[in-house]
This record gives structure tokens, sequence and C-alpha cells, in this order.
């Protein structure tokens, strides 16, 4: 056997959850339908539906000797069919034990039946009779049963391994009862959980049922594999869609068509759904949420595990993943989705602003540098809200515009009408001239030009625009930003600008734009700002005031600490110095959040679809110099201002992410 570590690279496990078509009470047309689907499949893992192999509308036809025989015969041929297939293969049938009918799933592996598992609980209501025919599961259940003559493992306290896949089964029912068989499962260590089910389609009940799966996978941190009837069933009185689905930790991967579903043709045969469950994020979900680990007790221990074999040694991930990678995991794909995530995201952004006035005089000047960047504009439009919902005059929000020796006209110009538009205080200082003493008093020589008593702003300014494009002067830009920051701190409570992939690059200057009183953009992700303005432009504001925060957020990223070039445009291009925002976010996201290596991340770079076009080298350096980046520069995050958490990914060094300052990024 594998080790865990060696069956599936990156913790890819494809599973496929199908319905094929059912003849009623033919196991042997069921037997090849299903070994037709596990011919041709690369699934991992095929789960087929309750009853498949006789169709689950028998009715009194299961009291039939012929049919019990028959279904245990091509439950056999079933199993040889499987034999040196990397696959395994769970099938619902009617099993006799121990005198009694039962409601089962047998799970098929490399040429044998590995275990059998029988239904919890039996619906005996409305529609429902199965009480009428088979016995649950109870204290009197074997342990094993005899099948083809061979002892097979029996009983609901099964667990089956498969390297990193611990599958544990449940059968229709039992996932809509109050405390299902899959929780104390996934207590137990199963990772993947299968239900085999006959869902018969009513008005509203596919919602509810993809509500079951989604929230179940949710609260076990596990992959949830759900395999419903289709339409092959009899329709004598029920109309069985065929909804298959597959979820993972509280998110929907896919489904199939079902009777119902709205689409053309409005009538489908054969349904299916085929998925990559990601067990390395599992994994760390659950290593993670100490919740999890509490609910563990002794119970768990009276499991047995079954091992499979079917998996071939470090079998490698997929060339291209069936599961959906989003290449700007922050921001929604959906446009109604994305509407409804930037509501909640200023409504929770400015309700923690709005606590933080609550200890404040009304008479405190709220000071915020605005630069007419997308970072400053986000920052004031939340501030706006918050005052006006704490009534607060918005004239006690002081906007003070910095002009230095990078800014252009079209940001100085942006800002000046934000501060007119929206009602604030307006307030502009020129840093040059403090900058320039500041020079004088350290003895140093802007971007190499040589300096004076004569010199002035003026010919300083002039100069500058000469130096090269690549030219660099690290004190040259600090000094700019740490009197912005200076000059802000005397002025009043400062609300802080900085977003939280400059947090994680580190990109923000010690002391300076680095700090604040309370920064409410703490949390928000560089490729998530843009939008939060656009939203803003189009739901809050109307009029010259929605044109102009679309002009914003369509300026380039820069922090304008370097000169601009001889036509006065912006030369200091962020993304053109550290890579591109979206790669960033991309590794930011996947390296907090899921705890990645660097070969993970990646491989699932390769699956994304990203605006711009990079290739792997492109790639493969931007996450490295991400990853110099965030380990170096912990020491900046050590000491961030307070702000609101608004999403699954936070730096706070007081909650989420707290790491040494001397960590050595060559580990990753």
């Amino acid at each position: 056997m594998p080790t865990d570590n060696e069956a599936f690279e990156h913790g890819i496990y494809r599973v496929l959850a199908a319905a094929p078509h059912v003849s009623v009470g033919n196991p042997q047309l069921n037997a090849n339908s299903i070994g037709a689907v596990i011919d041709s499949s690369d699934a991992d893992l095929i789960v087929f539906p309750e009853l498949g192999l006789t169709g689950y509308t028998c009715g009194d036809l299961f009291g039939c000797q012929w049919l019990l025989t028959a279904a245990e015969q091509q439950l056999i041929e079933l199993a040889r069919r499987t034999a040196g297939k990397a696959v395994s293969v769970v099938v619902g049938l009617p099993l006799r034990v121990a005198g009694s009918l039962m409601n089962v799933a047998a799970v098929l592996d490399n040429g044998r039946i590995a275990g059998v598992v029988p239904k919890t609980f039996l619906p005996n209501y409305r529609e429902f009779y199965e009480g009428r025919h088979f016995r649950p599961s109870g204290p009197g259940d074997p342990d094993h049963v005899s099948i083809d003559g061979h002892s097979v493992p029996f009983g609901t306290d099964l667990l089956f391994r498969c390297g990193e896949a611990v599958l544990g089964i449940e059968l229709c029912e039992d996932l809509w009862t109050p405390n299902p068989p899959s929780g104390n499962q996934a207590i137990a260590g199963a990772n993947v959980l299968l239900n085999l089910s006959a869902s018969n389609e009513t008005i509203g009940k596919a919602e509810w049922r993809r509500d079951l799966v989604r929230s179940q996978s949710g609260r076990c941190i596990a992959g949830y594999v759900y395999a419903s009837a289709g339409p092959g069933e009899s329709s004598s009185d029920l109309v069985f869609g065929g909804h298959c689905l597959i979820a993972e930790n509280g998110s929907l991967l896919g489904q199939s068509r079902r009777i119902g579903d709205g689409e053309t043709p409005p009538y489908v045969k054969e349904t299916e759904v085929c998925c990559d469950l990601d067990l390395q994020r599992l994994a760390h979900d659950r290593r993670l949420v100490s919740s999890f680990d509490d609910a563990i007790d002794r119970q768990s221990n009276s499991f047995r595990w079954v091992e499979l074999s079917n998996q071939k040694p470090a079998k490698p991930a997929p060339t291209k993943l069936r599961r959906y990678v989003d290449a700007h995991p922050f921001v929604p794909a959906r446009s109604e989705e994305l509407a409804d995530r930037c509501a909640e995201i200023f409504a929770v952004q400015s309700a923690g602003l709005v606590k933080r006035l609550s200890c404040l005089s009304k008479t405190t000047p709220l000071a915020i540098g605005i630069s007419g960047g997308l970072d400053s504009t986000l920052a004031l439009l939340v501030a706006i809200q918050a005052v006006d919902a704490a009534n607060w005059p918005r004239r006690s929000l002081v906007g003070i515009t910095m002009p230095g020796f990078g800014t252009t006209t079209h940001t100085k110009t942006s800002a000046d009408r934000l501060i007119e538009q929206t009602g604030i205080t307006g307030e502009c200082i020129d840093i040059r001239q403090l900058c320039l003493d500041t020079f004088r008093s350290l003895g140093h020589s802007p971007l190499g030009i040589e300096i004076d008593e004569q010199t002035t702003v003026q010919s300083l300014q002039e100069q500058l625009y000469q130096v090269p494009e690549d030219a660099a002067d690290l004190t040259f830009e600090n000094v700019q930003a740490r009197i912005r920051t200076m000059l802000l701190m005397n002025r009043g409570f400062v609300l802080g600008t900085g977003d939280m992939s400059e947090q994680a690059l580190g990109w923000s200057t010690y002391n300076a734009d680095h700090m604040s009183m309370y920064n409410v953009n703490t949390s928000i992700p560089k490729t998530l700002v843009r939008f939060l303005v656009r939203f803003a432009a189009d739901h809050y504001f109307q009029g010259e005031t929605t044109e102009l925060l679309h002009r914003v957020a369509d300026t380039p990223i820069s922090p304008e600490l370097l000169p601009p070039g001889p036509d006065g445009e912006i030369r200091q291009n962020t993304e053109a110095s550290i890579g591109a925002y979206e790669l960033h976010d991309f590794f930011l996201y996947h390296f907090v959040r899921n705890g990645f290596d660097r070969d993970k991340i990646l491989y699932l770079a390769t699956q994304a679809r990203f605006d711009g076009d990079y290739d792997q080298a492109t790639i493969a350096s931007t996450l490295d110099q991400f990853a110099t980046r965030f380990f170096r520069n912990q020491f900046k995050r050590n000491c961030v201002p307070d702000g609101p958490k608004v999403g699954s990914v936070s730096l706070s060094p007081r909650g989420d992410w707290r790491m040494p300052s001397d960590a050595d990024h060559r580990g990753f």
C-alpha cells in the first residue's frame, strides 16, 4: 500500500455520481448499465443510486426470491468487473441478511466485495413505505455476511480507506434525519461521504436537497457525493429526477441534470456529475478548526476500517481539473453575487468604523489622506457611510491631499474632485519643501541628484523628470511617505487606507502609510478594491460622482513616490515592479487560507484563467517573489492597527495570522 501522502498527487481525488438508466426488476440490464459507466470513467470513485441493481420502485417484487438472487449474482459479476481497475465502485441493492431483507450499499474494489453498509433510517411516511420490505440496521446486525462463499465485512461501523481518501456511506433518508450517520463517520476520520439515494421530485425539493448536501459537507468538513435514482424508475406514483450532486466543505462543486430543472430538453434518461475533491484542503481545514477535534469522542474508535487496494502508486494529478479554480478567489464570478458581496463588505467596514467613532468625541477630526487612487478612495467611501450612520457631520472628515514629487495631474484632479463632490473638509499640503529640507538634513542625494542650500523645489522637480525610468531610491520614497503620515497624525484621528495585499507583500513604508488609528481596508485584497469602488459608484452615488469614481477605478495602481514621466503620466507602476496583483492575491489565498505548498499552488495556477496572459516562468517567479516578500515583511504586520475582518482570509496578528518575523522563506 502506498502511504497516505503518495496515493493522490496534490490530494486530488476524482469522484463520479451517476444515475444510469434503470430497468425496474431486471438486475442484469441494470448491471450492464452500471458496468458501462465503470468502463468509460476515469474516476477514482463511482457512486450509484440506492437499490440501483434492482430499481428502487420494485414494491412487493422485493419479496421475490428470483429478484434477490439475481441482484446478488449481478453484484458478484460487477465486483469481478472491477478487477485490475483503479476505481472504487459503490452500488445499492436489496440483500438478505440473517433472515431479513436490508437496503444496502456494497463497495466493490479490485475484483472483490470489500464491504456492505446497511441503511439506518427507513422512511415509512407519505409516499415512502420502505418498512414494508426492509429492516433497518440495528445492534443485532452481524459483523460479516457471506456473499459468493466469501465473508464480507458488514455494518454501519465501516469506513473504507484508499490512500488519503476515507469513505463513509449512508443511504438516502439517513441524510434527512436530525443526526445523520455521516456526522459520526466524519468524526471517526471519513473525509469523503457517500449517499446512495432515491429522492423523488416534488416542487421545491431539489433546493432542499442541495442545501442538505452542501450543509452536511460543511459541518463535516468533507466531500459529499450524492447519487439519486433517475427517471428510469417506475412513474406509477412518483417521478425520480436523477439528481446527482457533489459538494466539498459547504460548497457545491457540481450537479447533474435532473427532471424539472427547467433546461432543454426537459426529459433526461441518464445523469451524472464528475468532480475533483481536494483532500489536502479538507485535511488542512480539519487541522485548523479546533472544534472539529473537540467533537471526537471515544465512540469514534468503534469504527472498523477496510483497506481498499484500487489506487496506483503515486497517481498523478489530472492535467485538467474537474473543479473550478477561481483565478480571483476574493471576487465572486457571478455579477449578482458580486453585488451582494460588495454591499455586505461595505456594511462590515462601515459598522466597524461606526463602533470606533462611538468611542470618540464628535469634535474629533477624522483625517484621511486622499491620493486619487483606489485604496484611499475606498476608505473615503466607507468613512462617508460610517459618519452618516453615526450622525456625524461629513465635515468632520478631513480629506488631505499631499502632492509630492511623484504626484500626477490625473490623480491630483481626482482627489480634489472627490473632496468637493462628497462634501467633506478638504485641505492641500504640498510636501515637497518638507521633503527637500529632510534630504538636506540627512545629507541625502535624491535619486542621485546633488542638492545644496540653493536647490529649490522647482529645480529639483525639473531634474527629477530627467532621471532614468529604472531609477530607484528607497530613502527618497520613504521620506515622502513618512512626512505624509506625520501630517495626518498631527491633524486628527487617522483612517488608514492600506489593503491586505499590500500588507502581505510589505508594500508600505514602516510607520508611514503602514500606520493609522483604524484601517477599514485592512482585510480587503487589492483585486477586490476596484470592484468595491465601482459598486459604490453604481449603487451609492450618481451623476458626476459616479463618473469620477469610475475614473479612479480605471487608474493604474501606483504609490506615486517616484517622479512621473516627461509627459506627466504615472511612471511608477506597482505591478510592473512586483508582479500582477491578481497573481499575488491568488497566491495569498491558497497560502494562507488553504496552507498549500509551492507545487500545489503552481499546479492550481495552471488550472485558473487569469485576466493577464502569463507563462509558467512568470507565474513561478512571481510566486517566489510573493513568498520572499511575505516572509520578510511579517515585522510590519505584527504592529498593524485595528480594522475589521471581512472575509475568510485576514493577516491580523491579533486574530488570524501569527508567524515569527524571522521565519525562513526558503523552506517554502
